[in-house]
C-alpha cells in the first residue's frame, strides 16, 4: 500500500518455515520517485545531462511477481568530475651543519674580549631565520673542543660555514675550518682555504686588484720591524693592519694628517698588535660603497649597491667604519653611522659590479662575497676590500642589501645555501 504522503511503498515480507513457523515478519517502505524528481536529485548530486529514455517494462523468467521493478525507468547522466586528492610530494629535505664560533672561548676581536649580549641575539634571530625554510633542516655547531670529533664521527651532508670568527675564536685560524671540512670530504658554504688566506693579506688583494685594472688607493707597506720604510708623501693617510677583518685596529686615531700622527699610531699598533705588518693608505673622503654578489661566476645576483651615510656623525670625528662602529654600541660610530642604498649613476654602477665580478672569480670566492669602495677627492671609486664571506647577521651590509631588492633575511640565507648546494651538486 502506499505512504500517506503518496511518496513511498509499504510491502510486508512474512518468511515462514513449515516445520518451525515464522522465520521473520518485516515491513519495507520504498522511497518512489517520478523523473523530475530523480533528475533534481542527480543534478544535486553533480551530474549532468541527465536523460530519460523511456520505462522498462519486464517479466519474470521464474514466473514471480516482480513488484515494483516490474516498472523501471532508464535514465543517463554523465557523472561528477572526480578529484582525486594527491598525495603531496615531500620535497627532499637537506640536513645542514651549522659551523659557527664558540660562545664560551674568548675571542679577542670582541669588545671586551668574548661574546656579547648583541652576539647572542644575532645567533637567535639567524636561527629562527634558518628554521623556516622548508628545504633545510639545520642543526649547529659550536662547541670547538669537540668540534673534529664530532665530524669524524658523524660528518653531516653539508655545513654552513658561519664560522668567520676561526677556529678556537682566532681569527687567523679562519682558513682551517674549512681546510678541515676539505680533508674530510664535507661540502660547505663560502670560500675555500686558499681564497681565505689569500684575502686575509690586504696588500696581496690590492696587487691582484691592480693585476686586474681594478682602480686602488695609493699605498706604503711597513713590516712590523722597519724602521728604514719611506714615509708616504700623501696625507691625510690610513693606517690599519695589513692582516685581518672586522675593522681591528682601526680606530678614530688611525687617520693621520702628518708625519708625527704617523709615527705615534704605528707605534701604537705595534705595541697592541705586535708582528703585524702595516699598511699606511691614502685616505679617501669620498662616498663609500658596497657591492653583494650571491652564487657563482656562472650565475650572479647582484644585489643594489650600498651607501654609508657619516651624515649624522660629530664633525670632529673621521669618517671611516672604525672598530668601534662594528663593536662598541655606546660609540657614535655605532649609533649615528647608517647605510642607505646607493644612488650610482649606471656606469659607476655597472663599472663596480664588473670590478666586483672580475675580482669574485680571481680570489675563487665562492657562493656570496662583498666588496668595499669608496671615491677618493677626484670622484675616483677605488677598492678599499674584499669580504669572501662577508657578515651574515641580520644587521649587515649584505643583508642590508638584500632588502633593498625586497630579498627577506631568511630568503638571504636560503639564497646562499642554494648558491653552494648548486656548486657542489648535491
Amino acid at each position: 500500500s502506499l505512504s500517506s504522503d503518496g511518496k513511498r511503498i509499504v510491502s510486508r515480507e512474512v518468511i515462514t518455515n513449515s516445520d518451525i513457523g515464522v522465520l521473520a515478519d518485516q515491513f519495507y517502505a520504498e522511497r518512489l520517485y517520478t523523473y523530475e524528481e530523480m533528475r533534481h536529485q542527480l543534478e544535486r548530486l553533480g551530474f549532468t545531462d541527465v536523460c530519460l529514455h523511456g520505462t522498462l517494462i519486464s517479466d519474470s523468467t521464474r514466473n514471480q511477481d516482480l513488484g515494483m521493478m516490474a516498472h523501471r525507468m532508464f535514465i543517463t547522466a554523465t557523472g561528477p568530475e572526480k578529484h582525486v586528492a594527491k598525495s603531496p610530494v615531500k620535497k627532499d629535505v637537506t640536513r645542514v651543519t651549522v659551523l659557527m664560533g664558540d660562545p664560551d672561548m674568548p675571542d679577542v676581536v670582541k669588545m671586551g674580549g668574548h661574546f656579547n649580549p648583541e652576539d647572542l641575539e644575532t645567533i637567535n634571530i639567524l636561527k629562527k631565520n634558518l628554521a623556516t625554510l622548508p628545504q633545510y633542516e639545520c642543526d649547529y655547531m659550536d662547541d670547538h673542543q669537540s668540534i673534529i670529533k664530532r665530524l669524524l664521527t658523524n660528518p653531516p651532508k653539508m655545513v654552513m660555514n658561519l664560522c668567520d670568527e676561526g677556529y678556537r675564536n682566532k681569527a687567523t685560524m679562519e682558513l682551517h675550518i674549512p681546510a678541515l671540512l676539505d680533508l674530510l670530504n664535507i661540502p660547505y658554504t663560502g670560500a675555500g682555504p686558499g681564497c681565505l688566506s689569500l684575502c686575509y693579506n690586504k696588500a696581496n688583494v690590492r696587487s691582484i686588484a691592480e693585476s686586474l685594472d681594478v682602480d686602488v688607493p695609493m699605498e706604503t707597506f711597513f713590516e712590523p720591524d722597519d724602521q728604514a720604510a719611506n714615509l708616504p708623501s700623501y696625507f691625510p693617510a690610513l693606517i690599519k693592519p695589513n692582516c685581518g677583518d672586522s675593522s681591528i685596529g682601526i680606530t678614530q686615531k688611525a687617520v693621520v694628517n702628518n708625519a708625527v700622527e704617523l709615527m705615534a699610531y704605528i707605534d701604537h699598533l705595534r705595541e697592541v698588535m705586535p708582528g703585524v705588518p702595516l699598511l699606511i693608505q691614502e685616505y679617501l673622503q669620498g662616498a663609500e660603497y658596497s657591492i653583494g654578489l650571491i652564487g657563482n661566476p656562472d650565475k650572479f645576483e647582484v644585489l643594489p649597491a650600498l651607501e654609508v651615510d657619516y651624515s649624522q656623525l660629530p664633525a670632529d670625528l673621521p669618517k671611516i667604519l672604525s672598530y668601534e662602529s662594528k663593536w662598541d654600541p655606546h660609540s657614535p660610530y655605532w649609533t649615528t653611522i647608517r647605510y642607505k642604498e646607493a644612488k650610482l649613476d649606471e656606469e659607476a654602477y655597472r663599472k663596480l659590479t664588473h670590478f666586483s665580478s672580475r675580482l669574485f672569480e680571481r680570489l675563487e670566492c665562492r657562493d656570496y662575497a662583498r666588496f668595499d669602495f669608496r671615491a677618493d677627492s677626484d670622484g675616483t671609486i677605488k677598492l678599499l676590500e674584499v669580504n669572501p664571506n662577508p657578515g651574515w647577521c641580520w644587521d649587515g651590509k649584505l643583508n642590508l642589501m638584500a632588502g633593498f631588492a625586497g630579498i627577506e633575511y631568511a630568503q638571504l640565507l636560503e639564497m646562499i645555501l642554494n648558491a653552494a648546494r648548486e656548486r657542489v651538486g648535491l
